[in-house]
């Protein structure tokens, strides 16, 4: 990058932070020399000099360059870059493990093993492009789940450094007082709302930021058509429904629950709440529940893209903010792929609620109607399946999926090379590209899929006099226009 398109990069996000651009939140960050804080560009403090301000491609860049988390926009909870979702490359795909928990859990040898190069090559390539390297972004991870459960937990200080994921409560204090510029008590003590209390079984209330619109009320219709008995709720009337879900998690079990908003409201978050068998699984919890109700998505971008094209324009108009779903476990969201191949959907539920209440995990203690954890792949690829009552052929599949998925040679965490799993999910008998298309753009949060045969997009395209091949011209945001297509194509339904 010349110094001159350097510059006019700056000065245009020098304009974004003067307009207080929510569009940019989570995009890049800004910091002021005068004050040394930073802040995200939609910050509602005074707009610094432009002298005064420094462009981070990271929180942790900024962190790293010595500056402290603004406190009234918290940068830190601001939405991840959609850059993440869209991007198949080494940097793309190792933001998406960190955010998972990996550097963390198995340190920066492991996340380059899951990538496949060498310790030295990831932390280049991190620091080259935002600024940091794999410790210090998972340490900016930390530092945000350590003041989540600081202002909504009354857990002591000693069990919730442990639970942020760091290694002594020294480390845990160093890290708080540097990216926050207090204690952590002084932190617990800006708290707003109720007091937590000691031992309240009331979980982890949290607000998962997303930019721009949201059309919560698709995603919610989407996610109720499909809920799996024992694994999955969904409780209230439209406007006002609650989804549940339990969750393996790397530590232990958990149950995600988060709210449909009202129509009309303009908050640019969904409220959830947690309740975790081990709070070493927060950061891990809310990634995946962020996953699955696509919140890092960047919706100025596809309906800049899509928005322009007569036909699917006037879809777009109609529902702005439309996300494409994706998955809290890929190896679940696979099998229920494979269970639902040739039925409907509503026939595929109560096949995959069969499969639950047979070969799933019973939890400690129903929560509702949800009693159940997802069948592990290991367990789905000894038992016989007879009682399910499925065609041989779609047995076979399942029980090859979930061979492939126990024994490695199938993998679907967030940091996977996309086009080489599709790839050995097409090898496998019984998985065809619907199929492997559909695993792709949900599991793999691949942005543009348009999977070949789906009967929903094929109903759609009619509908809209439009070719087969007029998908190509909607790269690559595919994937959300293929949910426009399902949406326009249940309306005529």
């Amino acid at each position: 990058m010349t110094d001159t398109t350097a510059q006019l990069r700056e000065d245009s996000r020098y304009e974004a932070v003067s307009s207080r651009d929510a569009r940019f939140d989570g995009e890049f960050f800004f910091a002021v020399s005068t004050t040394g804080i930073y802040c995200r560009p939609s910050c509602p403090a005074v707009t610094p000099k432009r002298a005064n301000v420094r462009f981070y491609p990271s929180a942790a860049a900024a962190q790293g360059a010595g500056f402290r988390a603004c406190r009234r926009c918290r940068p830190d909870a601001a939405p991840g870059s959609a850059d993440w979702n869209v991007r198949a490359d080494l940097v793309g795909r190792a933001m998406r493990l960190i955010g998972d928990g990996v550097v963390d859990r198995e340190g920066v040898a492991g996340l380059a093993g899951r990538l496949g190069y060498s310790a030295r090559q990831v932390h280049r390539q991190l620091t080259q492009e935002l600024g940091a390297g794999p410790v210090a972004l998972a340490r900016a991870q930390r530092a945000h789940t350590a003041r989540v459960l600081l202002q909504t937990t009354a857990l002591p200080v000693t069990e919730l450094a442990f639970a942020s994921g760091f290694a002594s409560v020294r480390q845990f204090n160093d890290t708080v007082r540097t990216v926050y510029a207090r204690t952590p008590s002084a932190l617990r003590a800006e708290a707003t709302g109720p007091r937590p209390t000691a031992g309240a079984p009331t979980g982890v209330p949290l607000r998962l930021a997303h930019r721009g619109p949201y059309a919560a009320r698709e995603i919610f219709d989407f996610l109720e058509r499909r809920a799996v008995p024992g694994v999955e709720e969904m409780t209230g009337a439209p406007g006002a429904r609650r989804y549940r879900r339990t969750l393996r998690l790397p530590y232990g079990t958990g149950i995600t629950e988060v709210r449909e908003p009202a129509a009309g409201t303009r908050n640019r978050w969904l409220d959830c709440r947690l309740h975790l068998a081990d709070l070493r699984d927060l950061s891990t919890a809310v990634q995946r529940t962020r996953r699955l109700f696509d919140l890092d998505a960047d919706p100025y971008a596809v309906s800049d893209r899509l928005g322009t094209d007569p036909r699917l324009g006037p879809l777009v108009t109609a529902r702005p903010g439309l996300r494409s779903p994706g998955a809290a476990d890929g190896d679940e969201l696979a099998v229920r792929a494979v269970l639902g191949q040739q039925v409907t959907v509503a026939a595929a539920v109560r096949l995959t609620g069969a499969l639950v209440a047979a070969y799933g995990k019973p939890l400690t203690a129903p929560d509702g109607t949800l009693t159940h954890l997802f069948p592990e792949p290991a367990t789905l690829a000894a038992a016989p399946l007879d009682e399910l009552g499925m065609p041989d052929s779609r047995r076979r599949a399942l029980r090859a999926l979930a061979t492939a998925l126990a024994d490695g040679t199938v993998r679907l965490d967030p940091g996977v090379d996309r086009e080489a799993t599709e790839r050995a999910l097409l090898a496998l008998p019984g998985i065809g590209p619907w199929t492997a298309g559909y695993i792709r753009m949900r599991a793999l949060g691949d942005p543009d899929v348009f999977p070949p045969g789906d009967a929903g997009a094929r109903h759609g395209l009619a509908a809209l006099g439009a070719p087969p091949a007029a998908a190509e011209d909607w790269r690559p945001w595919r994937s959300y226009a293929l949910h426009h297509l399902w949406n326009h194509a249940a309306k005529d339904d």
